[in-house]
């Protein structure tokens, strides 16, 4: 078992659906108004882990849209996870951060957030990252699963059984989070593959009422 995990203290279960809001999706105007109606009426669909993902605005962007979303999913209902910024986790009342490779290493993170939040890293695409079993994170993304054009990468998708191939390296115990690409036909195969969860950010945020497609979500897979 790595050094850091321990299934038996973590309070929070993580669901089968991790949504994944990227500030690309949020409009310019009426920002305020769109981000609590959003984060209101994913909290109601039973929504308890959301990423925000700001990779261009200025620090009082996405501070501001940050404590807008924790005003609109309240504290121990959901927990909210920052894209890469450590540093910000606690000024925005957040539960925790996502580090990908090139960001701050899982134990810097780790020092910066403490040991009650959340922290996610990027746990291999063809294979698994070397070593990072042993970091300080409690859930690990991999993929691409499939071609996507939310996030940048020049990495292939790896497909089904490349989710199947990095379970298999991670071993029973290690939660991973399934990304890119991947649609409500698809989810089934990618969790049955292995993943303990899938990210999804344009099949949600795209969609008319987003709320409504997480709901179509849970109900298909389970939330």
């Amino acid at each position: 078992m790595r050094p850091f995990f321990n299934p038996e203290k973590m309070t929070f279960s993580f669901p089968r659906i991790y949504p994944i809001l990227d500030s690309s999706a949020i409009p310019t105007s009426d920002r305020v108004k769109f981000l609590l109606r959003l984060g209101c009426s994913l909290a109601d669909a039973g929504v308890t882990l959301l990423e925000y993902r700001n990779k261009k605005g200025i620090d009082a962007e996405l501070l501001a849209d940050a404590r807008i979303l924790r005003a609109a999913m309240p504290f121990g209902q959901v927990k909210l996870i920052l894209d890469d910024r450590a540093d910000l986790v606690d000024l925005a009342g957040f539960d925790g951060v996502h580090v990908d490779a090139g960001d701050l290493s899982p134990a810097d993170a780790r020092s910066l957030v403490g040991p009650e939040r959340i922290v996610g890293t990027f746990g291999g695409s063809e294979i698994l990252v070397p070593g990072v079993l042993n970091e300080p994170a409690d859930y690990l993304s991999i993929g691409p699963v499939f071609a996507t054009t939310t996030k940048q990468t020049d990495k292939a998708p790896i497909g089904v059984e490349g989710v199947r191939r990095l379970r298999y390296q991670a071993g029973k115990e290690a939660v991973l989070a399934a990304a890119a690409g991947i649609t409500l036909e698809t989810a089934p195969s990618v969790l049955a593959a292995g993943a303990s969860m899938v990210a999804v950010a344009a099949a949600l945020f795209t969609a008319p009422d987003p709320s409504a497609e997480y709901s179509r979500w849970a109900r298909t897979i389970g939330s």
